[in-house]
């Protein structure tokens, strides 16, 4: 008689169990607790004087000084009184310069940047020391390079007999915007080209070689090659660039001077305002720059920085 026999099925086997959220978590808090130190310090010099300013908007506080230097009126709640002179003459006067001023330096210094970065990533003699040279005007601090601009921009200084002309650089009218836009696009273009410059350096060389191997022209080059793989330096040195340019306030003061209509910024009208112990619209008109650096920043990094979210998640994906 015959016997079937039949294989008793085993235990069905388990996928690997993925680590969980809590192990997640728990992975994280070695990493949180050395960044702690530096997030309580962003908290009391960022996130603080943000709050107070808001808070500060709100208020009115001392109108005039006593004798003495104190305040003599203390704090009342204005509600948006403060905010009534956003849409005011001088302050919109004062957000067109500020615009104006920000979309032409960055559109000359992101083009001088790069010309700089691709001379100074060729490889040639003295190579070092044009490095050096280069970046010597971003170096200098902007009180001084406002002074030394003065002194050119004068009545009887270089630019004049350089030109040939009498133009009163410094005096009220458009010749104070080319001269604040000269003198901002000479001190910060070399910091664009440096940022631009380590983006040049992670090129690796093979590329170009195998550009050249199969007969590709220095234009083909450029625009195949170098500036799509040069552009997330190049997006991060123009964010700066804006973020630091919506926010003048040095170089017009030293080199044109204070409360100018043509060139005074944003920067500049809350600095009066505070001086003239106006603290209430004061806070209010540096809570709106503020909104509209995060705004301008949050755009720009959703339209063309995209891409580099885009890599940073998937390198987190992959990890």
């Amino acid at each position: 008689m015959a016997t079937v026999t039949t294989d008793r099925p085993g235990p069905a086997m388990r996928p690997p169990r993925r680590p969980g959220r809590r192990a997640g978590r728990g992975r994280s808090w070695p990493a949180v607790l050395m960044l702690s130190p530096t997030l309580i310090v962003l908290a009391l010099v960022v996130l603080y004087p943000l709050v107070a300013a808001a808070r500060e908007s709100f208020y009115t506080s001392g109108e005039t000084l006593d004798a003495d230097g104190f305040v003599v009126e203390g704090e009342r709640f204005a509600g948006l009184a403060n905010y009534a002179g956003v849409l005011g003459e001088r302050f919109l006067n004062a957000m067109f310069n500020t615009t104006l001023l920000t979309v032409v330096t960055v559109s000359i210094e992101v083009v001088l940047g790069f010309a700089m970065a691709l001379v100074m990533n060729r490889a040639m003699r003295g190579r070092a020391f044009l490095r050096a040279s280069i970046l010597v005007p971003w170096a200098v601090p902007t009180a001084v390079s406002g002074l030394m601009w003065k002194w050119i921009f004068q009545a009887d200084g270089v630019a004049n007999a350089v030109l040939g002309t009498d133009i009163l650089w410094t005096a009220e009218g458009v010749y104070a915007k080319f001269a604040v836009i000269i003198a901002d696009t000479w001190k910060t273009a070399p910091f664009v080209g440096l940022l631009v410059l380590a983006g040049l350096q992670i090129i690796p060389g093979e590329v170009y070689e195998a550009a050249r191997v199969d007969g590709a022209s220095a234009r083909q080059t450029f625009w195949r090659i170098t500036l799509p793989l040069v552009r997330p330096a190049l997006l991060v040195a123009v964010l700066f660039r804006l973020m630091d340019a919506l926010r003048i306030f040095d170089l017009p003061y030293v080199l044109i001077g204070p409360r100018k209509h043509s060139v005074e910024t944003l920067s500049g009208l809350i600095w009066d305002e505070a001086t003239r112990v106006h603290y209430g619209p004061a806070s209010a008109y540096g809570t709106v720059l503020f909104l509209y650096i995060a705004l301008i920043a949050y755009v720009f990094v959703r339209l063309l920085g995209a891409d580099l979210l885009s890599d940073v998640r998937t390198r987190k994906k992959e990890a």
